[in-house]
């Protein structure tokens, strides 16, 4: 066990740190050395750390002397018993009851024993028992520095590696392809192509159908399909809704519904092109169900939070459209996306209705102006829709009955009346509530508190309440 040294001053702290380091002591990156000195030994530390000269500025951290030298800082740090006075790292530091003093206890002391002696004698420094020269610390100092640019040359030099083996370059990889007679096109070199091959008059059936299956796929993503605009491709698409082969007009409207979707400028255009009229004259005539299913899917992402051609749609006559569509045998499918279609329009109109004034800051004078002359309530009841849809319960689905439940609960204030005089209706209801009630008894059997029927009873009942 070593003794105990008194911690007072004129004793110096000498610490030599990288600034680099941005001043946080990182391992391999900061070496320390100390001194313990005499009074008349402070003036001579310069000669022990080098010709650095007088210290040029204080320490900002600490306002202690700072020398700097090959983007280096060493620092002085005066010991003395004030609290908060920077000592060696790793001393171990004591109030001593009896002196009232503090004493430090270094590491590695008998080495600090013997140095502290050797100064008293005038001779240098002498760390790890080899004499040190001015010139040796800079050295050692430059070598450290060339040291750490080289492990950070190395790791430098291992991320660019790493990064080639898993990337290649543009031209290297068109190179390649070529080599390959593989072409490397844009989304919309792809699309020009594609219309192309669509338009062509030599293109034979399957090859149209395919450049429009294709390009399906491509319009899906927003920027693509507002492209399409800029070379026209859009009202060629369009234009192929006036074809007289049956899947020409399928594929052209599977691609119209894809574009059209959630692009309010991709749906003005296709309004001005004269789209709207063109599906609504498909559905109002004898076409396949595989045709008219697509190009009811595009009159929904044409209508769809888009209040004009909403308007558009009324003025065509289109609710008595999609009336006959409905009635006709054989079309349950398409009833089923015809209710819902009619479900989202009247919800929308509804949620507008209640949040004007909020819209007022948000939606466009204009916009606004057009959802106020969308008149699809009085329009539904004008055209029976309240009993058309009444009847649709009758479907044996649950998913579209469904559906069905949910547009007669938003028809509630417009076709209540209706509803009421509608002795099916009621029977329908009283029906389903029984079958419901024993589908909801079985969910919870199965430990189901909120399932799916126990949902649609809640619609039935609610509507029976309400009829009463």
């Amino acid at each position: 066990m070593g003794s105990w040294l008194p911690l007072q001053p004129p004793g110096i702290v000498g610490v030599v740190s990288n600034p680099s380091a941005a001043g946080q002591e990182a391992e391999g990156k900061i070496y320390r050395f100390f001194w313990a000195l005499e009074p008349d030994l402070f003036e001579g530390l310069p000669a022990i750390l080098g010709d650095l000269g007088p210290a040029p500025f204080q320490d900002g951290s600490s306002g202690n002397a700072a020398w700097a030298a090959d983007g280096f800082l060493f620092h002085l740090l005066p010991q003395s018993s004030e609290p908060g006075q920077a000592v060696p790292a790793g001393s171990h530091v004591r109030l001593n009851l009896q002196t009232g003093a503090r004493e430090v206890k270094l590491q590695e002391e008998d080495k600090f024993q013997s140095n502290l002696k050797g100064l008293k004698k005038g001779r240098r420094l002498d760390i790890n028992t080899n004499t040190y020269t001015s010139q040796d610390l800079k050295s050692a100092l430059a070598k450290f520095k060339e040291g750490a640019e080289v492990e950070s040359s190395k790791e430098d030099k291992a991320r660019q590696a790493k990064v080639k083996r898993l990337f290649r370059p543009i031209e290297e990889l068109k190179r390649d392809f070529e080599e390959l007679n593989v072409i490397i096109e844009t989304d919309m070199q792809i699309m020009v192509r594609l219309i192309n091959k669509f338009n062509s008059s030599s293109s034979s059936l399957e090859e149209k159908i395919a450049a429009l299956f294709d390009l399906e796929y491509y319009v899906h993503q927003m920027d693509n399909a507002q492209d399409l605009l800029s070379f026209g491709g859009l009202q060629v698409v369009i234009n192929g809704l006036n074809s007289t082969e049956p899947l020409v007009k399928e594929y052209a409207a599977f691609v119209l519904g894809a574009a059209f979707s959630s692009n309010p400028k991709v749906q003005v255009e296709a309004i001005e092109g004269g789209a709207l009229q063109k599906l609504l004259v498909i559905l109002a005539t004898e076409q396949p169900l595989p045709a008219k299913k697509k190009v009811l899917f595009a009159l929904c992402s044409l209508l769809r939070h888009f209040p004009y051609a909403q308007q558009q749609f009324l003025k065509l006559g289109g609710l008595q459209v999609l009336r006959s569509l409905v009635q006709a045998k054989g079309t349950e499918m398409l009833a089923v996306r015809v209710v819902t279609l009619l479900y989202d329009l009247v919800t929308e109109k509804q949620m507008f209705a209640e949040k004007e004034a909020e819209l007022t800051q948000e939606t466009s004078p204009e916009k606004l102006q057009q959802y106020r002359q969308v008149l699809l309530l009085p329009g539904l009841r004008e055209q029976g829709w309240c009993e058309i849809i009444a009847h649709l319960l009758a479907l044996p689905e649950h998913d579209a009955r469904e559906k069905v439940l949910q547009t007669l609960g938003a028809l509630l204030a417009t076709c209540r009346d209706r509803y009421r005089q509608d002795p099916q209706l009621n029977r329908t209801l009283v029906s389903l509530q029984a079958e419901y009630q024993a589908l909801a008894a079985l969910e919870l059997q199965d430990g189901e508190d909120e399932g799916y029927f126990r949902e649609l009873l809640g619609s039935i009942n609610s509507l029976l309440k309400e009829l009463r």
